[in-house]
């Protein structure tokens, strides 16, 4: 599996878009990067903030789509340069997954699949509190897959999820690990 196999399911893929009018719109940039042992994924730990649901969790960058953004991918694309400081228009554009909606909060998120050759430094806001990359290979190990406790807004949750190979980073659950098992799913079905 590299970058142009990836493109080429992408652009036979047709993901299902939301089009109720949920009450937070948001976007999201998965962005991958090719290495000589596979496509990697990035991902970013959100800082602790008060006032943000997904405080400390593991996602991609993104946020809610506001009234000036022309439609949810050029606010992913604005999100991420806010967030890491990568402009993704000047990487290559892969393609979109299908919207998902969140369980606990009422949210549709859109992402948009983009592959960079962008090794950094990043420059991170106050939002993020690191970024990394994960090999695909390693997410598609169902040794790291599996059943685990989960914490949101107070409450604990067991819910399917990722150990990341990463020393000490949060499990990779919710919006983001659902968007990633699309991803993957996709992969594995098409990809034969």
């Amino acid at each position: 599996m590299n970058l142009c196999s990836i493109e080429k399911i992408l652009a036979g893929h047709k993901p299902a878009i939301i089009t109720d009018d949920l009450p937070t719109p948001a976007a999201v940039a998965l962005l991958l990067r090719e290495e000589a042992s596979g496509p990697e994924m990035l991902f970013i730990e959100r800082a602790a903030h008060d006032n943000d649901p997904w405080s400390g969790n593991i996602s991609f960058p993104g946020g809610k789509i506001e009234k000036d953004d022309v439609g949810p991918q050029l606010a992913a694309e604005r999100e991420t340069l806010e967030e890491i400081g990568l402009d993704l228009r000047d990487e290559r554009y892969l393609g979109r997954l299908s919207d998902v909606v969140g369980a606990h909060l009422p949210v549709k998120i859109s992402c948009f699949v983009y592959a960079t050759a962008q090794t950094g430094p990043f420059s991170l806001n106050e939002e993020v509190r690191d970024l990394f990359w994960v090999p695909v290979e390693e997410l598609l190990d169902p040794a790291r897959h599996g059943e685990f406790s989960v914490s949101f807004s107070g409450q604990t949750f067991i819910r399917p999820a990722i150990r990341l190979p990463q020393e000490g980073k949060p499990l990779l659950w919710g919006i983001t690990y659902r968007l990633v098992m699309d991803f993957l799913e996709l992969l594995q079905r098409d990809g034969r």
